[in-house]
Parts: structure tokens; sequence; C-alpha cells
């Protein structure tokens, strides 16, 4: 288990306390009189016929925004589009029948990164969207906010990021945060919690790899039986799964192969 808070698992555990994740998500967004209401952590979104998405950390505050709280410390895979593809599994969970797009909440992804990812020697790295060659704000509603623990431009982020890299127990300068991983840490009943989390964390983690391998040899079966004209019902019925999943599957397959 990592001992910083560049693990997901300890920031899972140290976040899931709300006047912890307040504090940090106060000084990374800048809105000082942010109140959490509830707060998720390792918050699984599911959906038929894509990847399952497990946030860090999912948050709601006062007014009905939405942050969610990425770790990432590896730097081969594509940001951007990982980035892309949270906020959009985000929304599609808050975006009920019979509401209209007006009602999606302001969603804040924080993808916070052990090294500075897109080289420019900053801490943070807000995106801005704007109409090409004018000065028009494109509002979506969508806020993306890139954070690195290797710059440290004497911010207040960035004396966070250099917080998270060690996480030490005995470093109270971070309010409530170091409160609650000097619990976690240091005090009984803390330790536990991070052992049965991290236990609980390992476990999903097997089954949610035995089960998207099942799937995955479920979905090529699917395609094959179609390609020799069995009807949808059949091959719901011979594979144990329902009608849209295989309706899912088979679009998406052709699609694949255009």
């Amino acid at each position: 288990m990592g001992s910083d808070l560049l693990s997901n698992v300890l920031m899972s555990v140290a976040l899931d306390d709300k006047a912890a994740c307040q504090h940090v998500l106060r000084i990374l967004t800048g809105i000082r009189d942010l109140i959490v209401l509830e707060v998720r952590s390792q918050y699984r979104v599911s959906k038929i016929t894509s990847h399952d998405a497990i946030l860090d950390i999912l948050a709601e505050d006062s007014s009905g925004g939405l942050f969610n709280l990425e770790i990432q410390r590896a730097d081969t895979i594509d940001h951007a589009r990982r980035t892309r593809f949270y906020g959009a599994m985000v929304d599609s969970g808050y975006l009920m029948k019979g509401k209209t797009y007006s009602d999606l909440p302001d969603v804040y992804i924080i993808y916070i990164s052990e090294k500075d990812l897109w080289k420019a020697g900053r801490t943070s790295y807000p995106v801005e969207k704007y109409f090409k060659s004018t000065g028009v704000r494109y509002d979506d509603g969508q806020h993306i906010l890139y954070v690195n623990a290797a710059v440290d431009d004497g911010s207040e982020t960035a004396r966070l990021m250099q917080y998270f890299k060690t996480a030490d127990p005995d470093d109270m300068s971070q309010g409530d945060l170091s409160k609650r991983v000097h619990f976690l840490k240091c005090e009984e009943g803390g330790y536990e919690i991070m052992c049965e989390i991290s236990e609980k964390i390992y476990a999903e983690g097997l089954e949610m790899g035995r089960t998207e391998g099942e799937l995955n040899a479920k979905r090529t079966m699917a395609y094959n039986m179609h390609k020799k004209g069995y009807p949808d019902s059949t091959i719901a019925e011979l594979l144990e799964v329902s009608m849209s999943r295989v309706k899912g599957w088979i679009d998406s397959e052709m699609v694949a192969v255009k």
C-alpha cells in the first residue's frame, strides 16, 4: 500500500473524509467557500456497452457541482482522452431520463500526476475553452485541471502537492487533510481502516479482471454467432446476457471492422 497521497489507495481513504476533501478542493479550485456535502471513494460507474470507470474520488458540493479527483502515476497513457472518458462517465451517470441537458451539473475533473505531463514547468494546468480566433469562451460546464507534484512554483497548490509526496503524519500544515492523515497513520483505528480499504480495492480489482475477461469472451462469441446468422434473442439466451448488451456488442464490433 502506498504511503503517500499520490497512491490512489491512500488518497481515496484520506479524502473519503468530507473535511479533508473540502480542504483539498478549496485549494485546487480556488473556490474558498466550497462546501462538500458528499464524498464517494473508488466509485464505480458501469455501462453496458463500454468500459467501467472506477473514480478515485467523486465529491458533490452544496450547489450540486461534481468533483472527480484522479491520481495517475504512469506517463505512458493518453491522459487527455482518459480525462475525456472519465468526464463522460460522470455526465452519463447524472443525466436521468426526463431531464434536459441544462440539468447537467458543473463537473470538475482534477487530474493529479507525479510528473509534469505537459512539460511546461507549471504546477497547475487549467484547461480553458475558447472559440477559435476569438476571445469568446466556450462554457459547457466541464472544468479540467491538471496538477502535478514535480514542479514547485511556490504556490499554495504546489505546497499541497509537496505534502501529497510525503503525507508526513507530523506535518500539520494542511489543516483537515493533515488531521486525517495523522489519524490514518498514527491513531487507533486509522491503520485498520487503511488495511480494510486496500484489501477491498484489491479484491474488487481481481473480480473486475475476471468479469471483464468473461465479458470479452462472450462479446467475441456474440459477434461470431451473429455473423453465422443466429438471432440476437438466441445469442442472448445462450450467453446469458441481455438483448441490449448483445446489440451493443454487435453494433460496436461492426463499427470497428468498417
